[in-house]
């Protein structure tokens, strides 16, 4: 059992990492009935845009510049960590313009306005950082390892646990405890009865979207050290993403969390013991989850149903 930890406790961050990813594409399918298929583009592009503003020449105005490359590492990571999400939440506000025009519509061109969206961050990512890979510099305090119970474990994995849990915490807050976020489970229920309210249901699409989208690209920034920064992680990204949405139970927030975590232990589990049924195993793990509750493990609870 003790040989085991450290293959339970890299699943379990794998897992946590997994549900963030896919509360940010939950939020999107529940309010807009849209599945983004450039969700996995955007959480690369976080880790992306996260390299330029640690790399050595950062594209900023000249007295910005020479403050933020005169601050230490663990500085302008902490602000990284705040600013690369904002901005890729502008790609996300621009993206959801373009999908506005298919509302109402049939849902296959979301589904393939989406698609083209993810084709064309993926290029642009090939075009301006090339194809081979990058790693994300981290401060020393989050570096390195440390020793217990004989055993060599990784300090960033457990900040990425930690972080990752906060960042689900505060998510669940805002919708749980916030007026905003009791017009966004509203909005997943009926939206047009929300628009019969007086709210605006164009900006809360917009704010939702945004929301997932920022999700997503600090999920890429905190995963980046892990799996390391190359154009096509977006692509490893959003597939578990949409299996543990589907495994938890559609609109299910708790549902998406648990299944992340499912989904991690096995992945890592069969990672460090039969590494070639590593990717299988979340495949068959859905299968029989959906084979005995086709709604997943808590499809009937949703926190984004009234």
């Amino acid at each position: 059992m003790f040989d085991l930890l450290p293959h339970i406790v890299n699943g379990l961050t794998l897992g946590l990492l997994f549900a963030l990813i896919a509360l940010g594409f939950m939020l999107i399918v529940g309010v807009m009935e849209q599945i983004n298929l450039a969700h996995g583009s955007l959480f690369a592009l976080g880790a992306y845009v996260a390299v330029v503003l640690l790399g050595p020449q950062p594209p900023l105005p000249p007295g910005l510049f020479e403050w933020w490359v005169g601050q230490g590492l663990g500085m302008r990571y902490a602000l990284t960590l705040l600013i690369a999400p904002m901005i890729v939440g502008l790609v996300g506000a621009v993206v959801e313009l373009a999908l506005r025009r298919t509302y109402g519509k049939d849902p296959l061109y979301g589904l393939l306005l989406t698609f083209g969206v993810a084709m064309v961050i993926e290029e642009a990512i090939r075009s301006i950082w090339g194809t081979r890979d990058y790693s994300l510099p981290t401060p020393t305090t989050i570096a390195g390892g440390f020793i217990a119970g004989d055993l060599i474990w990784s300090t960033y994995r457990f900040y990425a646990a930690a972080v990752a849990a906060g960042v689900i915490l505060l998510t669940w807050l805002f919708i749980e405890k916030t007026p905003y976020g009791a017009v966004i489970k509203a909005g997943a229920h009926d939206s047009e009865m929300v628009r019969a309210l007086g709210f605006d249901l164009a900006t809360l699409r917009t704010g939702v979207f945004v929301l997932g989208t920022m999700l997503a690209a600090f999920a890429g920034i905190i995963m980046a050290p892990i799996w390391g920064i190359r154009p096509h992680m977006g692509v490893d990204a959003v597939v578990p993403a949409f299996l543990v949405i589907v495994l938890g139970g559609v609109g299910s927030f708790w549902g998406a969390v648990v299944a992340g975590l499912m989904v991690g232990l096995v992945v890592g589990l069969t990672g460090a013991y039969a590494s070639e049924w590593s990717l299988l195993s979340m495949y068959l793990l859905l299968v029989a989850v959906v084979t005995v509750r086709s709604r997943g493990l808590f499809g009937k609870k949703s926190i984004l149903e009234a």
